[in-house]
């Protein structure tokens, strides 16, 4: 069939970044299963055992109840072993507790967050660039609210003050804002003090925040004697009265991907709100897979987790930002958070210092990039410029195993060198 074919009203729906440059790959015969490709665009973790961390599970009973539907909202357990585990990784001492009826479950990440895009009334939402592709899409479906972009410089390291926030925040008018934290694809971390006056200043001008903390166990300038997490949770105030909406899983954070398991912590009445919006978006996560995430949320299972991905991947950022460097490819700053190096091109020889460019040409050695231009985050596409701003970065993530880093980083070694 042709692509120019059209089917009367349906619109052309764009592909997110990552499944633009898979797609593009299945063209030249990639295959997930296919070791002799590269893949990194991906934007999932390795899912196998790493040094330290818990035995992975391999097997899910599913009791004769679990076939039943799950409640919208998630299954009453998990909600509130999540909202424990908030109040024992961040609220320690503090009188203000999440409880179950401040969390919701959702069968992924993108359903979350399209739950909470769906509640948002007739408001201006502020966004920052670059930010998570998926956000594009999503920022344009729901027409009740006017989304507003806010750049960030690379020449400043991405740096964004709370200053800066109040400003934007009275400036433009805004009562919502979205963001990842850290940032895919800068690594960009907002946290401690500075976090803590993000959510005070929520707090002071009435502007919920929309926070993405799905990297949030990937931080690599964690304080000493704290476990490598950060969350906006451990600044909240009155949970149930703070405009602060948080999202994550076990999608990076615990390296399950596949369970599509994910939570919202909000205020009680935010939850009920995004709950509503599930009953006629997506109708629930999966009972099973939700009954068998309550035992990960165990401190020690929790713990031990966490620290094998922070020497785990530590090891593999810092290695893949040396041989990066040494063929001229810098990143504006090294990354805080995430298992992403946010790539500036600049210096190498056309085509290759142009994203897109760059990605065709790794793709000949079955390497997978995602070029920069796919976190220019423009909903509709209202801002009219004939190149993106950031069409001479590209997004590497460190998400894959070891060996295939070493090959795909030898790979674009003999790319650049031949040039």
């Amino acid at each position: 069939m042709s692509d120019e074919v059209t089917i009367p009203a349906f619109r052309a729906v764009p592909r997110t970044g990552v499944i633009y440059v898979t797609s593009e790959a299945h063209k030249l015969g990639y295959r997930s299963t296919d070791t002799s490709w590269c893949n990194l665009g991906q934007g999932q973790p390795e899912t196998g055992p790493l040094p330290g961390a818990p035995p992975r599970v391999h097997e899910i009973a599913v009791r004769v109840d679990d076939q039943e539907y799950a409640p919208v909202p998630g299954l009453w357990e998990l909600r509130e072993a999540v909202a424990a585990l908030y109040n024992r990784l961040f609220r320690k001492g503090l009188p203000s507790q999440y409880g179950p009826e401040n969390v919701s479950i959702c069968g992924g990440g993108r359903a979350a967050l399209t739950r909470a895009a769906a509640s948002l009334g007739h408001v201006n939402l502020g966004h920052f660039l670059p930010d998570y592709t998926a956000y594009e899409e999503l920022l344009d479906v729901f027409k009740a609210f006017t989304a507003i972009p806010i750049l960030l410089e690379g020449e400043r390291g991405y740096a964004f003050t709370a200053d800066d926030l109040r400003k934007e925040i009275q400036g433009r008018g805004l009562s919502a804002l979205l963001l990842s934290n850290p940032c895919n694809p800068t690594g960009k971390l907002i946290q401690g003090e500075e976090l803590s006056r993000w959510v005070r200043t929520a707090r002071e001008l009435e502007c919920s925040f929309l926070i993405d903390e799905f990297y949030s166990h990937y931080v690599w300038t964690g304080r000493p004697g704290q476990l490598p997490i950060e969350s906006a949770a451990r600044y909240v105030e009155n949970v149930n009265r703070d405009p602060v909406v948080i999202f994550d899983g076990l999608t990076k954070n615990w390296r399950y991907p596949g369970w599509r398991v994910t939570w919202t912590v909000a205020p009680a009445k935010v939850i009920d709100t995004v709950a509503s919006a599930g009953s006629f978006l997506d109708g629930g996560g999966s009972r099973p897979l939700q009954r068998a995430a309550i035992p990960l949320l165990a401190d020690e299972v929790v713990r031990k987790e966490t620290l094998a991905i922070n020497a785990a991947f530590r090891d593999k950022r810092d290695k893949m930002i040396q041989r990066l460097e040494r063929l001229g490819i810098r990143a504006d700053r090294a990354p805080d958070g995430t298992f992403y190096v946010w790539g500036n091109l600049a210096g190498l020889p056309p085509p290759l210092n142009d994203g897109m460019g760059f990605f065709r040409a790794a793709l000949e050695k079955k390497v997978i990039t995602v070029p920069g231009e796919f976190f220019d985050v423009n909903p509709g596409k209202r801002r009219s410029h004939r190149a993106s701003r950031f069409r001479s970065y590209t997004r590497f993530s460190f998400g894959a195993a070891q060996p295939q880093l070493d090959e795909a980083m030898t790979r674009i070694e003999q790319l650049v060198l031949a040039r």
